[in-house]
């Protein structure tokens, strides 16, 4: 099958960017979406161009690293599929595509497709732990958790921190984010102890970063390869207020 592509190119930082156009011919529809991208870079390095840059690890779409934005939707066009789970044969021959970097304010672009997703580092930096002596790992039978419970806390955990839906939403909120990484801790009681301290510098730390507002239009949940809950952010919500009233009361 043959593709007309339109990537965005940016220098740095500082440079402006612009959309170049690339074409490429006689590929395997099996292909992976970034397969497609390292046969484009083969073919620039041999020309003598310089090769997109883009961000990659795992390739099966558990590190979260690659996300971008393809025909203006956050990992593609296929509902719960990482941009690395993507293949060729979700598009149509000869058609063209669009390519560009996560954009958001808190993500600014680095090179090309990359951008710099810290932000959630110094997120999860400020309180997305327990540092409390939980002793040794108990029998399973040994601590109270109903099975409700640990199903909602390893939903909340399959969070792999892409940054789809900051992109996504129109005030490039990282509540999704957040509010997963502050649920999954909260229902289990290792993450009890510490659950008002947590949230209080989470949010805290996401409202420094400059990211923007949750204004629940659910855009998130709708473009999150894993399918988190907005319910999560209800939950951050909650736990916020409560931690609140209890700094005030005591």
């Amino acid at each position: 099958m043959d593709l007309h592509l339109k990537i965005w190119r940016q220098k740095d930082r500082q440079s402006e960017g612009k959309l170049v156009s690339y074409d490429l011919k006689e590929l395997n529809p099996h292909m992976s979406f970034l397969e497609m991208l390292d046969t484009l870079n083969e073919k620039l390095i041999t020309e003598g161009d310089e090769p997109v840059e883009f961000d990659h690890d795992c390739r099966e779409g558990i590190c979260g690293q690659c996300g971008m934005m393809i025909n203006g939707i956050a990992h593609g066009p296929l509902k719960n599929t990482t941009t690395c789970q993507l293949h060729l044969r979700s598009f149509r021959d000869g058609e063209t595509v669009l390519i560009e970097p996560f954009r958001a304010g808190a993500f600014p672009v680095k090179k090309d497709l990359k951008v710099d997703r810290s932000a959630f580092d110094r997120i999860i930096s400020s309180g997305g732990f327990v540092s409390i002596n939980t002793g040794q790992a108990p029998d399973a039978t040994a601590v109270a958790v109903t099975h409700q419970t640990a199903e909602e806390a390893f939903d909340a955990a399959a969070c792999i921190g892409c940054g789809a839906c900051v992109a996504t939403c129109k005030n490039g909120s990282a509540a999704l984010f957040t509010s997963a990484k502050i649920t999954h801790m909260v229902l289990l009681p290792q993450g009890k102890e510490e659950r008002s301290e947590r949230v209080l510098n989470m949010v805290t730390q996401m409202d420094k970063e400059l990211f923007g507002h949750c204004s629940n239009t659910e855009a998130c949940e709708v473009e999150c390869p894993q399918g988190i809950s907005v319910l999560n952010i209800a939950r951050m919500n909650y736990e916020y207020g409560r931690a609140l009233f209890f700094r005030r009361k005591g």
